[in-house]
């Protein structure tokens, strides 16, 4: 009887060896700043940001779970960093000489330039002005350590350096001209003119600088670093990446002052009279209504009486056919043309490529579908096989539809030439009225 309940026993822990519970990933604990570069709440709460989504690239491929540590300062981020409350940082710092004292170095995988950023109508034109100006800028930052250089070229150079602010607080205090001028990088300017119209870059004060993620200087800390070093070596050649920075970054190639300004006069002076039926129809269609908002403003700058020499019309500029297969019966209707355009656009979504994946891909291929046709983005998928792209990605097919112009390219196509460059213009004007239109509502 013993003898049965010790080999029971022995079964009991072997099944248990057998049917123990998987490990728990390795966690991995990062700061992070609250910005449009870096980390932020976008459409339903959904976490975004440039950095936040190449650290989980990295961790993904390594089998890690990530614990982001928000600071709202570039500040607190390097103090937590010496304290040691993080495995690494990855918070738009750029790699300077003072840091690498304190820190290791990650892997370079952007390039930023210092500029002085001021307000539209008053700014200095050359290095010699700038001791003129009010200038502000943040608590240990690198903008620091550029300043006092210039310093000793200038000595009438003079500054105020703020402890809790963020680079962005700094712009808002430019566009309501309480300050005149900053120093900030290259991309975090071109992210926020959306924002700020009225700033204006007026010139470089440094080379080219390296974003870098940065680790304390421990024995953990340098294994890590080099695997980071590892993945990066191969991970910037990849598609992931550039479409990761194709999503943040692509929309600030043309920045058009007069086009945004007036966007910003028109976002509280006209949308306010049809926010109500953009709210609507998104719901209706659970459609994002700023999107709606958006594509409206592109399509007829929320004119509920614009036609075109094309014959289209209304608020969406909807053809007639479209029109009548939406079942709209007057397009020079603001609600009959809302409602047509969200459920066409919603259609647009749902028949989107099965292979393009994620929700800000599918609308974009969508849009360029509702300016261009399907059928000419079909015949782009295809010809961006015949060319060794991956056409389900919205990097690649920025490439891949101006060609649709070309003979070379068009003429075995089914639905021949397109002026191609069209819709991939199209749906960055749109992305663009889109974000602003997300900074000034959240919901």
């Amino acid at each position: 009887m013993l003898q049965w309940f010790a080999v029971c026993l022995a079964l009991l822990a072997i099944n248990s060896t057998i049917y123990a519970a998987p490990a728990s990933p390795k966690v991995l604990n990062v700061l992070t700043r609250n910005a449009p570069t870096t980390f932020y709440y976008g459409a339903n709460n959904q976490k975004r940001g440039f950095e936040y989504d190449l650290v989980n690239a990295f961790a993904a491929s390594q089998g890690y779970r990530v614990n982001f540590i928000i600071k709202y300062s570039i500040k607190e981020v390097l103090e937590a960093l010496e304290r040691g409350e993080a495995d690494f940082a990855a918070a738009g710092l750029t790699h300077t000489a003072q840091r690498e004292k304190l820190f290791l170095m990650g892997p370079h995988y952007f390039d930023v330039q210092e500029q002085v950023v001021c307000g539209y109508t008053k700014r200095p034109k050359t290095l010699e002005d700038l001791p003129n100006y009010q200038l502000e800028i943040i608590q240990k930052s690198s903008y620091v350590e550029t300043m006092h250089q210039l310093q000793k070229r200038l000595p009438d150079l003079h500054w105020i350096e703020h402890e809790g602010y963020t680079t962005e607080h700094i712009f808002e205090r430019i566009s309501k001209h309480k300050i005149e001028c900053t120093l900030a990088d290259s991309h975090i300017i071109a992210i926020n003119r959306r924002y700020y119209p009225h700033m204006n870059v007026s010139f470089a004060v440094s080379e080219k600088e390296h974003l870098v993620w940065m680790f304390p200087k421990t024995d953990a800390a340098v294994t890590l670093r080099d695997n980071v070093k590892e993945w990066f070596g191969h991970f910037k050649d990849s598609k992931q990446f550039h479409s990761i920075k194709d999503s943040y970054f692509s929309h600030v190639e043309i920045f058009d002052y007069v086009d945004v300004s007036i966007y910003h006069r028109r976002i509280s002076t006209l949308l306010p009279r049809y926010i109500h039926l953009f709210r609507a129809a998104g719901k209706r269609y659970r459609i994002d209504w700023r999107l709606l908002a958006a594509l409206a403003y592109q399509e007829s700058h929320w004119n509920p009486n614009a036609t075109s020499p094309t014959g289209v019309r209304g608020m969406m500029m909807l053809t007639h056919p479209t029109a009548l297969q939406m079942g709209i019966a007057d397009r020079l209707d603001a609600n009959q043309s809302i409602n047509g355009g969200a459920r066409y656009i919603a259609k647009q979504i749902r028949h989107a490529p099965k292979r393009v994946k994620g929700t800000s891909e599918r609308i974009k291929f969508a849009l360029a579908g509702y300016n261009v046709g399907r059928g000419h983005i079909y015949d782009a998928i295809l010809l961006g096989k015949k060319l060794g792209y991956d056409p389900y990605l919205w990097v690649n097919m920025k490439k891949i539809l101006p060609l649709l112009s070309e003979r070379t390219y068009f003429k075995d196509l089914k639905y021949g030439y397109a002026r191609g460059q069209e819709p991939v213009d199209y749906v960055r004007r749109i992305t663009n009225y889109y974000d602003i239109l997300r900074q000034h509502y959240k919901w």
